[in-house]
């Protein structure tokens, strides 16, 4: 089989990107052909539409597409495909469903108009070119073969909010390596989590707040917990027009009276990721939905950090925010309302009263990770195209 993979790809610093190198590793293992006709093009969706119209697509039997994190350019090359190439088959994976892309490419006018005001105009105008929005994610979803999402819940969110077939949809977990069991270690002192890109709206002050209201409630508890925060920095959106986002961090951990608590683990290097996390025993993804994105849907995506815990069986204490709550349905972890930094705080005081309840979490979480490697899961995405091409 010969397809042509749409994704931006490694050494992008992106969730989406590192899917996508893996997806394409795996399958290509399987002696599956995968061509990247955008790679070098970026998000620009002008470029990606000018390089799908230079491209000769004989002998490719199918394009798939890794649609998310407010990149354009594959929803506009699949948008090319579709009306260029009636009869290829097309599937994507949906990484923030219940939408496809959320945004437009530009503003039509008059409301382009407010790119010259301050905001909140550009927001209001967004809004109000949603309708057009929509129906263009519509267009494009009711003409794709297939379309994948990471959980049960992201597919029925899409599958509604797109008007879609139910043979048109297919669910295949997030892949994730095969990485050797380690035990955890000691249970003193408690090690948690927090992996991921550090920017604005991940709940991190959610974290340090609950974590320092335990402290103030079980005052004993300082000399047997530790917090890591490990991950991407990635200083174009933790450096935005608020200010360092890392300082206000450190300040606010400060104020808290948390220094001597937390440990820094930033831009890990890919080969160092599992032994961090499994130097752990619970990772915690306190997120929080966007209330800008609300007004536009509901995101029912998941994450690359929950599927990171998974592949070095680890537990995970996480808000219920996107599909969280699906993900931690197999015993590996906990779930409280996002937000809510008193629940949080009761999840990690529970946590510290029952320690071998990580080890609980450890092991279905291993079992989990088990069934999800990239091998495994790349057969499944193997076994959907060949089904979207007896369909087409």
């Amino acid at each position: 089989m010969r397809i042509a993979l749409l994704a931006p790809l490694p050494p992008e610093q992106n969730g989406i990107a590192d899917y996508a190198g893996h997806l394409r590793q795996a399958l290509q293992a399987l002696d599956v052909e995968v061509l990247t006709p955008l790679q070098g093009v970026g998000n620009d969706p002008r470029q990606a539409r000018q390089r799908v119209l230079d491209t000769d697509w004989q002998g490719i039997d199918l394009v798939h597409a890794e649609l998310g994190g407010g990149r354009l350019a594959e929803f506009r090359a699949l948008q090319t495909l579709r009306q260029r190439w009636p009869g290829l088959p097309l599937t994507a994976t949906v990484h923030d469903p219940e939408r496809l892309v959320w945004r437009l490419e530009s503003l039509p006018w008059p409301l382009s108009l407010a790119n010259r005001l301050p905001a909140p105009a550009t927001q209001v105008a967004t809004v109000l070119a949603d309708p057009l929005c929509l129906r263009q994610e519509r267009q494009l979803a009711r003409g794709m073969t297939r379309l994948v999402t990471l959980t049960r819940t992201g597919s029925q969110s899409l599958r509604q909010r797109m008007g879609l077939h139910e043979q048109q949809m297919v669910v295949i977990p997030h892949g994730n390596l095969d990485i050797a069991p380690v035990p955890l270690p000691p249970l003193q002192p408690l090690r948690l989590l927090y992996f991921g890109f550090i920017y604005r709206g991940k709940g991190i002050e959610d974290l340090l707040d609950a974590l320092a209201g335990l402290f103030v409630s079980q005052p004993a508890l300082r000399q047997s917990v530790r917090l890591t925060l490990a991950g991407g920095s990635e200083p174009e959106m933790a450096f935005a027009g608020a200010g360092s986002y890392l300082d206000q961090l450190r300040l606010r951990i400060r104020q808290l009276g948390l220094s001597d608590l937390i440990d820094w683990q930033l831009d890990l290097p890919a080969e160092h990721i599992a032994s961090v996390i499994q130097a752990h025993h619970v990772m915690v993804l306190p997120y929080r939905e966007s209330s800008k994105l609300r007004l536009l849907g509901q995101l029912r995506g998941t994450s690359g950090a929950l599927s990171w815990a998974v592949a070095c069986g680890r537990g995970v204490i996480t808000s219920d925010a996107r599909s969280f709550a699906e993900e931690v349905s197999h015993g590996n972890g906990a779930l409280y309302a996002q937000g809510n930094v008193a629940a949080l705080g009761q999840a990690l005081a529970h946590l510290c009263s029952q320690p071998h309840q990580a080890q609980d979490w450890a092991g279905h979480a291993a079992q989990l990770g088990r069934h999800r490697v990239w091998p495994h899961t790349a057969e499944r995405f193997r076994e959907m195209f060949q089904h979207a091409c007896q369909a087409r």
